[in-house]
Parts: C-alpha cells; structure tokens; sequence
C-alpha cells in the first residue's frame, strides 16, 4: 500500500510543477486535464501526508516511552500512543478503500442513457420523469449537465435521453442507477382509475479518455444528414446531424441537437467510447461469479432494480431492500438517502469479501 501511495504522491508532485510553468501547456484542454488529475489526488495524497506524520508521531512516543520517566508521565504518554494508534488505523481504512478502487473513479464524469421499456405512452412519460429527477439532482449537487441527444414523442414524453453529467463524486453517486426503474400509477389516459405498471431502462457510464480505449478511424462510418429540428427561421438548412457506426459490432450512435456538424460528431464520439467500454465491462463482468461480486445487484442491464409506486408514495430498491416513502421529494431529485445506502452497501458487500478472503 505504501509503494502505491508513495507513487501517487509523486504524481502530485510532479502535476504542481507542471501546472506552476504555464509555459508548459500548450492548450487548454491538457491543462484542465492536468488540473482536474491534481484535483483527483489530493484527497488521497493529503490523507498520506497524514498517516505519515501519525506514524512518525507513534515512533517518537514509543521511544519516550522507553526511556524512564514518572509514572504519571508515562500513562500520559500511553494515552496519546493509543490515540495515534486509532487514528492510524482509520486512515489506513480510507486509504485502502481508496486504493482498492472503490474511490478512484468517484469523480469521472459520466453519461447517462434513460429509454421507455414496456408500458407504451406512459413509459416514454416516465423517462420524462427520471430525467428531470436526475436534472434537479445535479442541480442540488452543482454538476454541470449536458443534453448529448434528446428524442422527444409528440405526447410530451421521450422516446431517448442522453445526456453527460459533470461535478464531485458524480460516478460514485449515481453509478448504481444503471438497470430498470418500474412505475406504478394511474395513467392521466385511464378512465377507470386502473393503476399501470411501466419501466424504463436507465445506463451510467464513465466517460472515456482517447487513451482509456484507442478507436480505429477504419472502424468506423460517419453519416450526415439534415437534422428533424423546428421549422421556421429554425429550419435545418445544411447536413449537421450525426450518425457514426463502429463497424466490428454495428454499434450506432446519432446526434443532432447542435447545429454544428462537428460538435454533433463529437458528442457522438464521447457517447460511442462510453458504450463500448461499457459494453467490454459488461462482458467480463458475466465471467465473474457471483461470490467475487463486490457490486450491488448483479450488474445486468435487464435487472428491476427499484419501483416508484405513486399510490402508496413509496419507492423500493429491491437490491437492498431498501424503502422510502417520500416518493415526490425523491423525483424533486432528493436521491442522497437513496445513493447515501446503495454506497454504504456496497462498500460493506466489499469489507466482507475482503475479509472471506483473508
């Protein structure tokens, strides 16, 4: 662990040199990407620094305790031996959830998917939902929020939502949300009062940096075509929407909701990497077993993970049976209490792996 930790703190070293000399970035991208990888480190490295003056600290006590001195000077000094020694282990606690990687991509940003399922016109309504859920959650939490490709029905609901989220322990907070949310409630269209079920499907997925994952120019298919915007002075007038394609699995992704063809390809581009890691990830994580599964849930996109029951104003994560009955605050995007149990089952799913292990 101290091999790791000593190396990052060199990294951090070397990051604070480099964004001293302004000389030494060219452009703003690698200097915001030097930024935000300092920004990254300095909780761990500062809990470092820490736990080497508490180990420091414990070896000048025991010394003194080893020299002769009055009694009541040596359970003073007993005293503060234990106390560092409680301090100790609980860094070395954070520390190794840190490096264990439960923690290491708490801040990457992410992009979300939300899709209709099964239920028709109210499904597409509920993706609605979920995204201004979503919306006013990153609102509360100060994460910057980017609408990548939005397909809207003519009844007010969607038929696709994709958008990138950016902020503070993003992926931590809402890496848990990917797999099938269900509604249960009384349609505005039902006459009879009849409570519907319907789902939609949510995916999260890291965003993906050119060297997380090299794509081929070769591999793929770029298509533009006039995008389906308003009319008017509105009207779409050149070719700016986006279709790339990678070919090796037909994966597709469209953008059209800038009118610029080159940020349109862009945000294409960012949707594709996240999707195919997310796909490579997936794959592998079918080759686990289930008892090396540190996650909650079993990680299947197809999995119901949580209902929305209106009439009883209940929500459900079924993963850890987990309840709440403050259904409207939840879709007002209050999701801590929710998030807050899903992390502290996972991180307790995984002390107890560890210690099986041990």
């Amino acid at each position: 662990m101290v091999d790791q930790l000593q190396k990052l703190e060199k990294r951090y070293e070397e990051l604070e040199q480099i964004l001293a000399s302004y000389e030494n970035i060219s452009d703003k991208d690698q200097y915001n990407k030097f930024a935000k990888e300092l920004a990254d480190l300095r909780g761990p490295v500062s809990l470092f620094r820490e736990y080497k003056k508490i180990i420091s600290e414990i070896e000048d006590t025991q010394k003194v305790l080893s020299e002769k001195h009055d009694k009541e000077f040596s359970e003073l000094a007993k005293s503060e031996l234990e106390e560092l020694f409680l301090r100790k282990t609980a860094i070395e606690d954070n520390l190794e959830r840190i490096l264990t990687g439960e923690d290491k991509d708490a801040n990457r940003d992410i992009i979300v998917e939300i899709r209709p399922g099964t239920g028709g016109m109210e499904a597409a309504l509920f993706v609605g939902d979920l995204y201004r859920m979503y919306t006013k959650y990153a609102a509360n939490k100060n994460w910057s929020l980017d609408p990548m490709a939005v397909a809207s029905t003519e009844l007010g609901g969607f038929k696709e939502v994709v958008f990138g989220l950016k902020g503070k322990d993003v992926y931590k907070r809402l890496k848990f949300e990917s797999g099938v949310h269900r509604v249960q409630r009384v349609p505005e269209t039902e006459a009879q009062g009849r409570i519907h079920t319907s789902t939609a499907s949510v995916v999260v997925m890291p965003e993906v940096e050119e060297v997380d994952l090299v794509i081929e120019p070769k591999d793929l298919r770029i298509d533009t075509y006039r995008s389906s915007g308003p009319g008017g002075q509105h009207m779409q007038k050149t070719d700016s929407a986006v279709r790339i394609t990678y070919i090796p699995t037909g994966t597709a992704v469209a953008c059209q909701d800038e009118r610029s063809q080159i940020k349109n390809k862009a945000k294409a581009m960012r949707i594709l990497r996240a999707r195919l890691l997310d796909m490579k990830e997936q794959a592998e994580a079918k080759k686990i077993t289930e008892a090396r599964r540190t996650q909650i849930g079993s990680g299947d996109r197809s999995e119901k993970i949580r209902t929305y029951n209106f009439p009883d104003r209940r929500v459900t994560d079924h993963r850890i049976n987990f309840t709440s009955h403050q259904l409207e605050a939840i879709l007002e995007g209050e999701l801590d209490e929710i998030s807050d149990a899903l992390i502290k089952a996972s991180e307790e799913k995984a002390r107890q792996e560890k210690q099986a292990k041990e």
